[in-house]
């Protein structure tokens, strides 16, 4: 059974991915119409919103094995959400300021899942 200060703090988490996808989404929709910044978009939105769908696929896990991997997923996307993000910024696409609320909460989300991960292995 697990306790209510766990339950909460999975909930806060799947809120906070979530989040970050719909920040995404948004910032994604203020780029500007080029084909450069179109092929990182995507990339973006994908990766992003990867982050939020396996989170949730990871509270779903039916076994520690199943947490472990879903977990992984959630750690590879929100890393490549960091590079694409880093991959605007560096490219004059967009300015390092517009992208730094949505660095430090994907490196936050990294951080939380990598820590997570680590400890389901115990």
């Amino acid at each position: 059974m697990m306790s209510e200060g766990r339950l909460e703090f999975i909930e806060q988490v799947k809120q906070r991915t979530k989040a970050l996808a719909l920040n995404v989404i948004r910032f994604t929709q203020q780029l500007p119409k080029t084909m450069e910044a179109d092929v990182i978009k995507r990339q973006l939105l994908k990766s992003a919103t990867s982050v939020a769908a396996n989170y949730r696929a990871a509270c779903r896990a039916r076994s520690g094995a199943e947490f472990h991997a879903k977990a992984s997923i959630v750690i590879e996307e929100a890393d490549e959400t960091l590079f694409w993000l880093e991959l605007l910024a560096e490219s004059d696409i967009t300015t390092e300021a517009r992208i730094a609320d949505l660095k430090k909460e994907a490196t936050e989300i990294l951080a939380i899942m990598a820590t997570a991960r680590k400890n389901s292995r115990r």
